[in-house]
């Protein structure tokens, strides 16, 4: 059975226990083929403590280039090196998402220049357009679509499971219908609620409007300000009552 983990729920500014918004899809059975979106902080805590394995790890998807997103990428790389992997890391992602992780590891050679072993990254550039093939290795294929997230290119994802179930995530968008198009008929959705309306991020209630036109099973809601959520959760329940915030570190099967 695939599970989603939330490795952070927040944005980049939000509650105290809550880091940035990081996912993991994995199975459940070793080796778990898991596959990484993100990397905003210390992403590989994160996913040991959602009792993944750092070797497990088949690939890192990167959204978009905000630091939010990207600056724990060498730290990632330390780790994955100390944890003795030897094989490339693949690293997948639209031009500048790639561009910023590649900036931010370049920025970091005068420390790593001299560490023997360092696993190759396999940068692998994902086409911004409707359908884009972004993984389809092992149980999981991953297709991406631009999403709305004012001047910085960015694309939300659906993760299909070989048995069947389907998981889509947002990324961080105003509302926008390549969303519903990545969702379509999912067991679960992902989206950002971090927004206020007009500011390229979404609501909670426009994110449940989302999940309905999509027609979703559940409705995880990520990416969340700090403070109190319960009226905007009350307001995106009317519109799609199968709605809940997003559980740092929660583990969900799909």
């Amino acid at each position: 059975m695939p599970n989603l983990h939330l490795l952070g729920t927040g944005a980049a500014i939000s509650d105290p226990h809550r880091t940035t918004t990081m996912l993991a899809v994995s199975e459940n059975e070793a080796p778990h083929h898991t596959v990484v979106v993100d990397c905003g902080g210390d992403v590989l805590q994160r996913l040991q403590a959602c009792d993944r394995p750092i070797d497990s790890v088949e690939a890192l998807i990167v959204t978009h280039a905000h630091m939010d997103h990207t600056s724990g990428f060498p730290l990632l790389m330390e780790k994955v090196w100390l944890d003795g992997r030897d094989r490339p890391l693949p690293v997948v992602g639209i031009e500048p998402a790639l561009a910023q992780a590649d900036r931010l590891w370049t920025a970091y050679e005068p420390v790593h220049a001299g560490w023997e072993g360092i696993p190759p990254i396999d940068w692998q550039e994902v086409t911004q357009k409707r359908d884009a093939m972004v993984w389809n290795d092992g149980p999981w294929t991953v297709t991406a679509a631009p999403v709305n997230h004012g001047d910085t290119p960015n694309v939300g994802l659906r993760f299909e499971h070989q048995s069947g179930p389907v998981l889509a995530y947002s990324c961080d968008t105003a509302p926008s219908e390549n969303v519903v198009h990545l969702a379509q008929d999912a067991d679960l959705l992902v989206h950002e609620a971090n927004g206020t309306p007009g500011d390229n991020h979404s609501t909670a209630p426009e994110a449940a409007e989302a999940a309905a036109a999509a027609n979703v099973d559940r409705l995880l809601l990520v990416h969340l300000p700090p403070g109190d959520k319960s009226a905007a959760l009350k307001e995106a329940r009317a519109t799609f009552s199968h709605t809940d915030l997003g559980t740092e570190l929660g583990t969900y099967s799909f």
